[in-house]
């Protein structure tokens, strides 16, 4: 078996998503912040968060190599603070109820289930690293069913940093003590994804799905899953238990 330890992406990779963070949405989470006495319009909420989320990455220090991922909800707890209003989970809730509101649809890729049961019967350690918000994710796992798949999830929003920052794949590479030369990085997004796992030293695969960023090209079918490639696959579409099966055949 080449590879004993698989990394996975997760929204466009593993699950099909679709928001829509509309002016409705916000004004929905207004109207959740004005019952608490925080008085905002959706357009002032929006403009207030977007000012907030901007001056924390810049004290973070955005840079070429380094990615700040800010906790949504710690964002929002400010905008109710800055209205004089103290109130415990008020960030939380009310970031939970602005994504519920955005969400358009939330489904697993067909055979995502199977395929990750297959895998692990077949001797892989399976490992989630997604740039992704705790107070969303983690329940949005449980409802798809994820939440006990993976040996470990890693969301960005809990380490500071999020793909391609080489920092973020090393904390689950020193955390589990993992030999990068017998793990594979597969995800969606050739810019954070793939780039960010070879500039920390992982073997990679690219699926180009629908969610890939529209600038991005598709699959190369000469790289395709095969022995007799190394180091760098790529797979046109997400049929995961076609995938399963590609994976265990290496």
């Amino acid at each position: 078996m080449r590879y004993t330890d698989l990394i996975f992406d997760l929204y466009g990779t593993l699950v099909d998503i679709h928001t829509e963070e509309s002016d409705l949405v916000w004004e929905k989470t207004a109207l959740y912040f004005g019952f608490y006495g925080a008085h905002y319009t959706g357009a002032e909420l929006k403009k207030a968060f977007e000012e907030a989320m901007a001056d924390r990455e810049a004290v973070a220090g955005q840079s070429y190599e380094c990615f700040p991922d800010i906790p949504f909800e710690t964002v929002l707890e400010e905008l109710f603070q800055a209205k004089g209003v103290n109130g415990e989970n008020l960030g939380v809730n009310a970031a939970q109820l602005f994504r519920i509101a955005s969400i358009e649809y939330l489904r697993l890729y067909p055979g995502v289930d199977a395929a990750l049961d297959t895998l692990r019967r077949h001797g892989f350690r399976l490992w989630l690293l997604s740039n992704a918000q705790q107070v969303f994710t983690a329940y949005e796992l449980n409802y798809l069913g994820l939440g006990t798949q993976f040996d470990k999830i890693y969301l960005s929003s809990d380490y500071g940093c999020r793909k391609p920052d080489v920092r973020f794949f090393r904390a689950l590479l020193e955390e589990q003590k993992l030999d990068p030369g017998k793990c594979l990085m597969i995800g969606n997004d050739r810019e954070t994804d793939i780039r960010g796992a070879k500039d920390a030293g992982l073997d990679t695969l690219y699926l180009h799905t629908h969610l890939t960023p529209s600038h991005q090209r598709g699959a190369d079918p000469a790289l395709a899953l095969c022995k007799s490639n190394t180091g760098h696959y790529e797979y046109e579409g997400c049929d995961w238990l076609n995938l399963a099966e590609l994976l265990i055949s290496l």
